[in-house]
């Protein structure tokens, strides 16, 4: 939601994206394989050192039972030519935080082609179990980051908890939140529903100083996506979030362009930036090299993908932004909203959700996925902002218009495929888990939005959406009371949105256990002032759910307690160490 939102190939080049998988050789127990050589490769003399550095820290993510990705990148000092053949990287998992109780030796080489980025697929790890570790090349060595594996799918589990955040634009403030969630004592991973990183150049969108984007110009080569991607990772508090936990990410729009689509986007011009196809596939490779994500042998460039957290819960992640997605509707009143032809998602994923959502016997079903599910009446809203006194309810019309068509309101034929899906086979405990639009909201999900309220019908799904990091609410556009006016305005005219909150930076905390799924939203002090990084205003913290059986949202229920002993004391958070 940015100020510079217009109303505006199918397949993707796969040849030129090659999988940023590292090729590795790994032995258990500790032991060096046959061979193995930790020493950087260079031409010419393969045993002689090479300066390098970890800039960026590490990072973990999608963890399965038996495996996890670790990732960091080696950067080149000024004495590594960047023609150098392959850089030897060595990475070292544990039990322990010290590292004495080795489980596993990788020994990995990176490239030039790669960005110099290092990714391993751990494997044959234990199910349900947590992991410390670190990579070196020579004597030069990373911070020990901290990971988990998942219980196995169908396996007893009790509880879950995780962090939910997204929209973390670089140049609109410090990372608070971050600092936030790192210093959460118990956490599972962290879920990013997208918009990691930002493509305008300096002062378009953000101009907080000493923040100012690299590099200064929109990014749209591979080099610009690449750099950018290295700035946000030398960001401190991004960094300790990586290193203390597994992150489950996807894309948005920002990691490519505004408002983007399968065939193009608003914050992209053929005729000044070049090939849109082009620019979308260099985007994916970088976000591929940079971001600590599984890809898929049998299409590097899918994004959609599911876990299991043993029998609790089912996670789907979905692609509402690239992969199948038409063109945005011109405005919410079109009648092209609802033309069964037009489409958010491909016809591939839709049915491999809907397959997932059928067959899954976990107690929970977690959708996580970018764009706002629930429906928005905004005819009714602007009423209802107008009695209410809202100033100026022309800048609230200009928000929600654009907001509206890049939703689910704007493709409700992909939207009534899943409701009916949930409706007919009866599939109950499902939670969508949502981003994009920098503010707070908890939606009931109706089948029949004309029956919404009505005593006769209950909600099939609930909706909780995220806060974001930096990005601006409404509160930008409206002021801090217009904001709250408008919030309840919201609430007035659309009765399943029982929480609305348009104004503050955050992040979701979820707690899942077997009776229910309960929502904690918890708001920084300030994403601007260095002395208060990672405070809470805990006056606005709010706390919405819902029980097993029931899609019915409650509130103000008491603020869920960590796991202090399984997870502080005998899994503890590593010290941070910021490259």
């Amino acid at each position: 939601m940015d100020n510079r939102r217009r109303n505006v190939l199918k397949g993707l080049a796969a040849a030129s994206l090659s999988t940023t998988l590292v090729a590795c050789k790994g032995t258990a127990d500790g032991r060096a394989g046959p061979g193995d050589n930790s020493e950087p490769v260079v031409p010419g003399d393969p045993s002689a050192p090479v300066p390098v550095a970890f800039n960026h820290g590490v990072a973990s993510g999608d963890p399965l039972a038996d495996r996890v990705i670790l990732w960091t990148r080696v950067t080149p000092t000024a004495d590594l030519p960047r023609n150098v053949a392959a850089v030897a990287v060595e990475l070292v998992v544990g039990r322990d935080p010290e590292l004495r109780d080795v489980v596993h030796r990788y020994q990995c080489e990176t490239t030039a082609e790669r960005d110099f980025c290092v990714k391993v697929d751990a494997d044959g790890l234990t199910p349900d179990s947590w992991y410390y570790y670190q990579f070196s090349v020579g004597a030069e060595r990373s911070p020990v980051g901290r990971t988990r594996t998942f219980p196995a799918a169908g396996t007893p589990a009790q509880r879950s908890r995780f962090a939910v955040v997204s929209c973390s634009n670089f140049a609109h403030g410090l990372f608070s939140v971050y600092r936030a969630v790192a210093q959460q004592p118990d956490l599972d991973f962290v879920l990013h529903l997208g918009d990691y990183l930002y493509e305008y150049g300096a002062g378009e969108y953000g101009s907080f100083p000493g923040r100012e984007p690299e590099p200064a110009h929109e990014m749209v080569s591979l080099d610009d996506y690449r750099q950018r991607h290295a700035q946000y990772k030398t960001d401190g508090e991004l960094q300790s979030v990586h290193q203390q936990l597994p992150m489950i990410c996807i894309w948005d729009d920002h990691e490519f362009a505004n408002d983007s689509y399968r065939d193009g986007a608003e914050n992209h011009t053929e005729a000044s930036e070049g090939s849109w196809t082009e620019r979308k596939v260099a985007a994916i490779r970088a976000y591929f090299e940079w971001m600590p994500i599984r890809q898929l042998p049998v299409d590097n460039q899918r994004l959609w993908r599911r876990f299991a957290f043993g029998d609790l819960m089912d996670l789907f992640m979905l692609d509402t932004r690239l992969e199948g997605r038409d063109a945005q509707v011109d405005n919410p009143v079109s009648g092209e909203r609802n033309n069964p032809d037009r489409h958010l998602i491909s016809e591939q994923q839709m049915q491999w959700l809907q397959e997932g959502l059928t067959t899954s016997t976990s107690q929970w079903r977690m959708i996580g996925q970018q764009v706002m599910f629930a429906e928005l009446n905004v005819a009714r809203t602007l009423i209802e902002a107008d009695t209410l006194g809202l100033p100026q309810p022309s800048r609230l019309n200009d928000q929600l218009a654009v907001l509206n068509v890049d939703q689910w309101d704007g493709y409700v034929a992909d939207r009534d495929r899943i409701l009916t899906t949930l409706h007919e086979q009866g599939i109950d405990n499902t939670v969508i888990l949502t981003g994009d639009i920098h503010t707070s909201w908890a939606n009931e999900i109706y089948r029949d939005s004309s029956l919404i309220g009505g005593a006769l019908t209950s909600p099939v799904a609930a909706e909780f959406v995220t806060p974001s990091v930096t990005s601006p609410g409404l509160e930008a556009f409206l002021s801090e009371t217009g904001a709250d006016l408008a919030a309840a305005a919201v609430r007035i005219a659309n009765p399943h949105m029982k929480y609305v909150e348009l104004k503050s930076r955050g992040y979701m905390l979820v707690d899942v256990t077997r009776e229910r799924a309960q929502a904690e939203y918890y708001y920084v002090a300030s994403a601007t002032e260095q002395d208060r990084l990672g405070e809470l205003d805990a006056a606005k913290t709010k706390v919405v759910g819902v029980d097993s059986g029931s899609s019915e949202i409650y509130q103000d229920r008491p603020l869920s307690s960590p796991r202090a002993v399984r997870t502080a004391l005998f899994q503890p958070r590593v010290p941070v160490q910021v490259s």
